[in-house]
C-alpha cells in the first residue's frame, strides 16, 4: 500500500535562487511594494511562466507564506519562511501522486493550515469531492490530515477557506440539488475545538443562481471578496466585493472592476493581515495590489 501523503517540515535556511532582496525589509519577500495597479508577486518564484498558481496566504508576522501549484495535472501546497533575514526556497509541503492540496489558510491562531482536497477519508481508495482538512502545527511540524467534518464539509465540493478574527469559518459549496454549478457562500461558527456549528449560506445580497466561491471573510467581517461567474462579468470569473451595512446585512456585492478583472480568470482573493496588501490569482499568477482599492469600493 503506497504512502498517501507526504509531509515536509521545512527546517534548513536558504535563499530564494536568483532573487535579490528589492527592498530594504525582506518581508513579503523582499519584493517592491505594489501601488495601485495590480503585478505579479514575486516573478520566477512564486508566479512562474507556465505553471499555475493559486490560494496564497502570509502569516501574520509575515514570516511565512503557504501557496499552491499545478503540477501535472495535480494540486499541491508549497511552503517558504524566513530564516535569518533570508527566505527559504519553496518546498513542497503537502502532496500526491494521485490527490490535490489547494487553497491553505492559516486558522486565525495559526495552530492549524487549512485547505481543500479530493483524497478519501480513508488513507486509500479512489478521489472523492473536495472536502475541508486541517493539520495541526505541533512541537514537531504539522500533524497528518485531519477532515473538517460534517457540519461544513458534504457529498458535494467545497472550496476555498477564509475566517474572520472570532473563527467563524467562510467558504463555498455546490451543494444546491437543482444546478451543479451553482456554487454559494456559507459560513459556520466554531462550536468549541476543532468544531462548527452547521454551516449557513449567504443571503442573495451574495448568493446568486450563479457561480460565488473563493470568498476572503475580512477579519473584522467588514467586508468580503468572492470570484463570481456571472453574466455581467468580465471573463470566466471575476472578483467582486460586499460590505456589511450598520444593521448586519450585507451591500448587494459588486464587480472589484477592470483595475482587478480581466478577460481571464480571478480567483483566490487574500488580503494580509496588516490591511495593506490584496493577493489574487489571476490568469494562472499570483498577482497583488496596494488594499486601498477596497476603500476606493465602499
Amino acid at each position: 500500500m503506497k504512502t498517501l501523503l507526504l509531509l515536509l517540515i521545512i527546517t534548513l535556511p536558504g535563499i530564494v535562487s536568483g532573487q535579490k532582496q528589492k527592498t530594504d525589509t525582506p518581508l513579503y519577500l523582499g519584493e517592491k511594494r505594489p501601488g495601485t495597479t495590480p503585478v505579479k508577486f514575486a516573478p520566477g518564484v512564486i508566479s512562474v511562466v507556465g505553471r499555475s498558481e493559486f490560494g496564497s496566504v502570509f502569516s501574520r508576522n509575515g514570516q511565512e507564506f503557504y501557496f499552491a501549484v499545478d503540477t501535472a495535472g495535480r494540486a499541491e501546497i508549497r511552503f517558504m519562511h524566513l530564516n535569518k533575514g533570508k527566505w527559504t526556497k519553496p518546498k513542497r509541503l503537502v502532496f500526491d501522486n494521485t490527490f490535490s492540496f489547494n487553497d491553505p489558510m492559516l486558522s486565525p491562531d495559526e495552530t492549524k493550515l487549512f485547505f481543500i482536497s479530493d483524497r478519501p477519508l480513508a488513507a486509500t481508495g479512489e478521489k472523492k469531492d473536495y472536502d475541508i482538512w486541517y493539520m495541526e502545527r505541533t512541537a514537531n511540524g504539522w500533524s497528518k490530515p485531519i477532515n473538517a467534518g460534517t457540519a461544513i464539509n458534504s457529498d458535494k465540493n467545497e472550496y476555498y477557506i477564509s475566517f474572520s478574527k472570532d473563527g467563524t469559518i467562510y467558504y463555498s459549496s455546490n451543494r444546491d440539488p437543482r444546478n451543479e454549478w451553482n456554487y454559494n457562500i456559507l459560513y459556520a461558527s466554531p462550536a468549541g475545538q476543532n468544531k462548527f456549528k452547521n454551516a449557513v449560506p449567504l443571503n442573495d445580497s451574495v448568493n446568486s443562481s450563479y457561480y460565488e466561491a473563493d470568498v476572503f471573510i475580512a477579519g473584522d467581517k467588514s467586508y468580503l471578496i468572492f470570484c463570481g461567474d456571472n453574466p455581467d462579468g468580465l471573463g470566466r470569473g471575476d472578483l467582486y466585493i460586499s460590505f456589511k451595512k450598520a444593521d448586519g446585512t450585507w451591500t448587494k456585492a459588486r464587480s472589484m472592476g477592470k483595475t482587478i478583472n480581466t478577460e481571464d480568470h480571478e480567483l483566490c482573493p487574500f488580503v494580509t493581515a496588516d490591511g495593506k496588501y490584496l493577493f489574487y490569482t489571476s490568469n494562472q499568477d499570483i498577482y497583488w495590489v496596494d488594499a486601498s482599492i477596497i476603500n476606493k469600493l465602499r
